[in-house]
């Protein structure tokens, strides 16, 4: 990071027009010293030139600098070999971008997008939850937004487990919302990577939502949605991704429940759903190994008292809660578990049945 950057970064000018400045120059210095002192106006006309220099308060960008500097604030800018790999493929890719953490990480692996409703079931929690923790075991990168709701439990399983996340803001680098996410944000820049592209103090204003989600897209080899209503941001997320050429998994949910009409849909409309991990590797050309897999004969006791209360008869989820008195939350996860590893079966309306295995 430079006050050269930060320039770059509070001139106001759209990002399309600052992408086609890099593509011509090595630096945003490079590029400061053609707007003052080269006079060119084929490269740069006269009119882009005067908002070159508009933005150019020297004493204010130092200041800026000094201040991100003790956050532990970064840029990179487009034309950096840092920048994040998949995000340079996609063409309205943010022509700098502010940074706490390992931007590197991003690039290492392949890097799944889970999103979804901020007002999640436990169900939505719990499968959030899963996939992440089973992705992040798996070495894979996990990206999302860090909003309330799914994207917190996406984030939380993956650090949980040591993995690394990138949490994209829809607010400045140095404004962290939800506030009651400041621990997920300081777990996520020691751990993973927090970025923005909007200037720092910038407030989490709803318009700026929509145009983060094609960063949370870009950076992602893959989209899964867990819980979506009718108008969540997490279909624009979606549509992105497909504008991008990426993949999108929906996963399915009741028809009874609010939080799965957008998942549903997305399904209907040719997503790719979710039904387990394989279908996830499958996309991405990966064998999968499942982690349980030596578990499967050896449940643990939870596992079994849980087990043992389900029969071929479908019960619904109040009746097994009364059978094992269990935490609800943990029902849940333990359930969907089961039903990962082919032991039960979830029916619509919150019944769930064994699933009978040939021997």
């Amino acid at each position: 990071m430079n006050v050269y950057d930060l320039w770059f970064s509070s001139i106001q000018l759209s990002n399309r027009i600052k992408l086609l400045l890099l593509k011509n120059m090595i630096s945003t210095e490079q590029l400061w010293n053609y707007a003052f002192y080269v006079k060119d106006s084929v490269t740069i006309n006269e009119k882009i030139k005067y908002y070159l220099k508009k933005a150019w308060d020297k004493v204010q960008l130092e200041s800026l600098y000094t201040y991100l500097s003790t956050k532990g604030i970064e840029t990179v800018v487009f034309n950096e070999k840092i920048y994040p790999k998949n995000l340079k493929n996609i063409v309205d890719a943010p022509a700098i971008i502010f940074y706490k953490g390992n931007i590197s990480g991003v690039s290492e692996k392949l890097s799944v997008g889970i999103v979804g409703s901020r007002n999640c079931s436990v169900y939505g929690e719990n499968v959030a939850e899963i996939i992440s923790k089973e992705l992040s075991i798996d070495g894979m990168n996990i990206v999302s937004g860090m909003a309330r709701g799914i994207d917190s439990f996406a984030h939380k399983a993956c650090l949980k487990q040591g993995g690394y996340t990138c949490a994209v803001l829809g607010s400045g680098i140095d404004v962290v919302y939800p506030k009651e996410n400041k621990k997920i944000y300081d777990k996520i820049s020691e751990n993973g990577c927090v970025l923005s592209e909007f200037l720092p103090g910038t407030k989490p204003l709803s318009r700026n939502f929509p145009i983060r989600n094609r960063i949370i897209s870009g950076l992602s080899d893959l989209i899964i949605v867990v819980e979506a209503g009718e108008k969540s941001g997490s279909l624009i997320t979606a549509e992105l991704a497909l504008d991008q050429g990426k993949d999108v998994v929906a996963v399915p949910g009741t028809i009874f429940s609010n939080q799965s009409k957008g998942t549903n849909k997305l399904i209907r409309d040719g997503a790719y759903i979710f039904t387990g991990f394989e279908d996830l590797f499958q996309i991405l050309n990966m064998k999968y190994v499942c982690q349980n897999s030596k578990k499967l004969k050896q449940m643990t006791s939870i596992e079994k008292k849980i087990y043992d209360s389900i029969t071929d008869t479908p019960a619904h989820i109040d009746d097994i809660f009364e059978r094992t008195n269990v935490d609800i939350k943990q029902l849940y996860e333990v359930l969907f578990e089961l039903q990962l590893r082919d032991e039960v079966i979830c029916i619509s309306g919150n019944y769930y049945a064994r699933i009978n295995k040939a021997l």
